[in-house]
């Protein structure tokens, strides 16, 4: 069960995760151009370099996008628009997914068997890596953990005299202790917030003093840089991104330039190289390097290439003003591309003049006029078209679910009782020129367009502020029944463009003109027959002319039209059945239980608008 759940999220998830793969990819390809730029100074520099190219991977530049949302809306609007995908989103986002259809809030879950089944199969796939990994890192830590609980605390010695001498030479506040331990395994550090210094017993008489003074000065460093801090925040993202073969390239090379920044810091302190190379050698004749990264010890690394750099006599350089002021400026790009795109974004969601692939732009209405419905109004209406957005009798709950294209009453929740219970009138008008270019739209992109304008709308008189939150929730998926489909293909009769459109002829009648399956699952959605979120896995391909009839529970029902409300709409032909009887037997389809995560939104303020 948690398996498949993982699955069903991994499957909304997986455009995010491939965004974020590609661009933590990219980032650190620009952190290995930096570090060679500074091949010639002190490794600490190129350290902290690959250390944020790790941290990328724990940092998705989605969070920056957010907060530059954030500054530019204070979270007004949040969440990707159904059906609407700004173009600098198909840039920073190429599996965002821009194909989607209108009805993008049921797309992250429309997902064939064959599909899950694979994601179901990559997220044990992924887990179990992760199992086996943690599993070899604990064994080797017990082992680890165990030569520590066997050693003895150094109350005195000539380890404990030169450890001390170093501390005090280096400035060094640190008080390390020293355990004495019988394993082989090299000198090293062991643990992050109280770090003990593990000394492998019998080492010390094949050591010089010179060679003692040099590896303890080697692992005082260590201690100071934090190494094994840095250490276990990469075993983390290698834990996590196992798979990703530039994770564990970049642990290599944490270890490759913490080793040689700490070999650095032992010559500065006044170690002879040749003195400091043997003491190295020494300590690999006699003892076996730590089996884990965050044990810092003195034999890791490329031991050839140290030794060559230690014996070169080549003396590193601190990081220059120029180099600073490039790293600087790279570091600030890096961090505020994402944050000006998310800043793009916000402008993009008030109607800035959002520029679409044909040309056409969506502004805001012109005018707006909202007032309470007048007490004793039956009449229902909620329209778009001919330059104008329409609602009549309708509540604010009702306005917000046509806004973000909502299917069902479990997809919105929050906010005060009287949205559900008090109703307003609008009278919204477009400009004329935007009114000419959402003509010229597919309906699909028309709606999407037109609902923009009423999030702002909301936004703006209504003071609504909502985020998006991902829910498991029941839905019904649109299935080909047994027998298959009973849908009347659309005839092409010119080369004038279709009218493609739907009606609600009453309550329990819908009749739709040249429209796909996926529009059929929509228009499902909305009825309060079904109460729930339709998702379309039909398969089928194409448009379709289809009549569907069936007798409701409830007696009244909203009009909808691709153009216009049919109020004047006659009684409906009741045939007796059910909504799921009648698309069985009437259309060939049928409604198959399911439950999968779904995008709802959550109302976290708003407020009654004034009159005008």
């Amino acid at each position: 069960m948690f398996l498949r759940q993982l699955a069903e999220r991994l499957n909304v998830l997986a455009p995010l995760l491939g965004n974020h793969l590609w661009q933590s990819t990219v980032f650190a390809i620009v952190i290995g151009l930096l570090t060679l730029a500074l091949r010639g100074n002190y490794a600490r520099a190129r350290y902290w370099l690959w250390l944020a190219a790790s941290l990328k991977f724990l940092v998705p530049f989605s969070l920056l996008v957010d907060l530059g949302a954030y500054l530019g809306r204070s979270r007004t609007l949040v969440g990707t628009v159904s059906g609407f995908h700004v173009a600098v989103n198909e840039v920073t986002e190429p599996f965002s997914g821009a194909s989607l259809p209108a009805a993008g809030l049921t797309s992250s879950i429309s997902t064939s068997n064959q599909s899950h089944s694979f994601t179901l199969l990559l997220a044990t796939a992924w887990l179990c890596g992760i199992v086996v990994i943690v599993a070899i890192w604990c064994s080797r830590w017990r082992k680890i953990s165990a030569a520590k609980k066997d050693s003895l605390r150094l109350s005195e010695g000539r380890e404990l005299d030169a450890l001390r001498h170093i501390e005090r030479v280096g400035r060094i506040q640190s008080g390390i202790e020293i355990l004495l331990s019988s394993s082989s395994t090299e000198p090293g550090v062991v643990g992050i917030r109280r770090p003990v210094l593990l000394w492998p017993d019998g080492i010390s008489k094949h050591l010089e003093d010179a060679h003692l003074e040099a590896v303890l000065t080697h692992e005082v460093w260590h201690v100071r840089y934090r190494d094994n801090l840095v250490a276990a925040i990469h075993m983390v993202v290698e834990a996590v991104f196992w798979f990703h073969p530039v994770v564990w390239w970049l642990g290599a090379r944490l270890v490759e330039e913490r080793e040689r920044a700490c070999d650095e810091a032992v010559l500065r302190m006044g170690s002879k190289p040749h003195v400091y190379a043997e003491s190295i050698l020494k300590t690999c004749e006699f003892c076996v390097e730590s089996s884990l990264a965050c044990v810092a010890g003195v034999t890791g690394a490329d031991l050839k290439k140290r030794i060559v750099h230690i014996m070169s006599g080549r003396v590193s350089k601190r990081v220059g003003f120029a180099q600073k002021l490039v790293l600087v400026a790279t570091g600030s790009i890096l961090i505020a591309t994402p944050v000006v795109l998310g800043l793009g974004n916000s402008s993009s969601r008030i109607f800035g003049g959002l520029q679409q692939a044909n040309g056409a732009t969506v502004q805001p209405f012109e005018v707006a006029s909202i007032k309470p419905t007048r007490p004793g109004d039956d009449m229902r209406q909620l329209s778009m078209g001919h330059g104008k957005f329409t609602t009549r009798n309708q509540t604010a709950k009702d306005i917000i679910g046509f806004a973000f294209d909502i299917k069902s009453d479990s997809q919105l929740s929050g906010g005060p009782s009287w949205i559900d219970s008090e109703k307003f009138d609008i009278e919204a008008k477009e400009e004329a020129s935007v009114a000419e270019n959402l003509q010229k739209l597919p309906f699909e992109e028309q709606a999407s367009q037109v609902r923009l304008m009423v999030q702002e709308l909301l936004a703006d008189r209504f003071k609504l502020k909502v985020r998006h939150q991902t829910k498991d929730l029941p839905i019904y998926a649109l299935v080909v029944a047994k027998g298959g489909p009973k849908l009347t293909q659309t005839e092409v009769t010119g080369p004038e463009p279709r009218k493609r459109f739907v009606r609600m002829m009453g309550p329990g009648q819908l009749v739709g003109t040249d429209l796909g399956t996926d529009f059929l699952a929509h228009l499902l959605s909305g009825q309060p027959d079904v109460g729930r979120l339709v998702v379309d896995q039909t398969e089928l391909k194409g448009s379709y002319d289809w009549t569907l009839k069936w007798s409701p529970d409830l007696p009244g029902t909203k009009a909808t039209d691709a153009n216009h409300a049919n109020t004047d709409a006659p009684p409906p032909d009741s045939s007796g059945v059910s909504i799921f009887t009648a698309l069985q037997e009437q259309l060939g389809l049928r409604l198959e239980p399911k439950k999968g995560p779904v995008d709802t939104i959550v109302i976290d303020s708003i407020e009654k608008p004034s009159e005008n």
